[in-house]
């Protein structure tokens, strides 16, 4: 290799290791320009009706501070309180399963048995969870100032895209070879319309599921309900394991009443999940991108262990990217063209 090369390799290598250092400000840029890619679209809307982009980005924004200032203000204590509620009543329930598994021992083999056992530890486990997640909560509260500054970065990001996207979308175009930037255009184009459509249909799906989850709760009389039907939207936005997670809590707090109920709530859960891969997502985004389960499994652990719960966060998002940029420069672009 000539001196040039070597210098060129080195720069990436450098390049690679700044970015790593400050991986977490290039998520929440990233997180940022989705948020402004989706909200362009919904001044995009407003403007239709003769209004100026000023005005529409302002309207956007307000509506958005608005309804997350509300959520945080009406919702989150709601569910904190319940999240409390539901500490209180673990006990009796890891009581109720050892007094099950005891019951079952006469009847059942053990080594079947001893498999069982497992769901003993259950309850311990979600309480020490609760417990350490509601500790958090109170900990960022305290230091609400470095969330704060954060959020308030990641709100002046998306404004600033937000006001001229076209104008650092051309930035980001020039950083490519002549030849090639019509191609990019084309490119980002369809990471937009995948992206914008993908949490749109998320969206859609985690309050329909929401809604969904806390009606047959409440008919089947689970304590609750409000909590684990926003955990069960909330986790919808982790495709695969998210929904799987979701049916501990209320199945636990179904059997305080019996195990019958317990079953119910399985097999409510899993009715849900079978509506939502056979009738809801297939309606919702069959004109969006494509995303096999074991790749969405995979980027949400390698995601989430390496980024964090900003990692955990954009898993799918950029799992999105990263599968539309792969098909079409690394296949399309190089190995189609390969030899010809």
């Amino acid at each position: 290799m000539r001196l040039g090369q070597w210098l060129g390799l080195f720069a990436l290598a450098i390049s690679l290791y700044i970015l790593w250092q400050i991986r977490q400000v290039v998520l929440l840029l990233f997180a940022a320009v989705i948020l402004a890619t989706v909200l362009n679209r919904v001044v995009r809307r407003i403007q239709r009706y003769r209004i100026q982009r000023g005005i529409a980005i302002a309207i956007t924004i307000t509506v958005l501070l608005a309804l997350i200032i509300g959520f945080f203000a009406f919702i989150v204590p709601r569910i904190v309180d319940q999240l409390q509620q539901l500490l209180g009543v673990l006990p009796q329930t890891s009581e109720r399963i050892a007094a099950w598994l005891n019951w079952l021992q006469s009847t059942i083999p053990g080594a079947i048995f001893e498999q069982l056992r497992v769901l003993e530890n259950i309850p311990q486990q979600l309480q020490a969870w609760i417990t350490q997640l509601l500790g958090n909560f109170f900990v960022i509260l305290n230091n609400s100032l470095t969330v704060v500054l954060s959020f308030l970065l990641f709100l002046v990001l998306t404004v600033m895209l937000l006001v001229n996207p076209s104008q650092y979308r051309r930035v980001f175009i020039l950083a490519f070879p002549n030849f090639y930037r019509r191609r990019i255009d084309e490119i980002l184009s369809e990471s937009e319309a995948s992206l914008v459509g993908w949490i749109k249909g998320t969206l859609i799906a985690m309050v329909v599921i929401g809604l969904v989850s806390f009606i047959g709760l409440t008919i089947l009389g689970v304590p609750l309900p409000l909590v684990n039907a926003a955990l069960a939207g909330l986790l919808e936005f982790i495709p695969n394991v998210g929904p799987t997670l979701s049916v501990v809590p209320p199945a636990l707090l179904a059997l305080l009443d019996a195990p019958w109920k317990a079953g119910a709530v399985i097999l409510l859960y899993i009715a849900i999940q079978q509506f939502e891969s056979l009738v809801l997502v297939p309606l919702i985004m069959k004109h969006e991108v494509n995303l096999m389960p074991v790749f969405t499994i995979l980027s949400v652990v390698v995601f989430a262990s390496l980024f964090g719960f900003l990692g955990l966060f954009l898993a799918i998002p950029l799992l999105i990217v990263v599968q539309i940029w792969l098909k079409e420069v690394l296949v399309k672009d190089v190995m189609n063209k390969w030899g010809k």
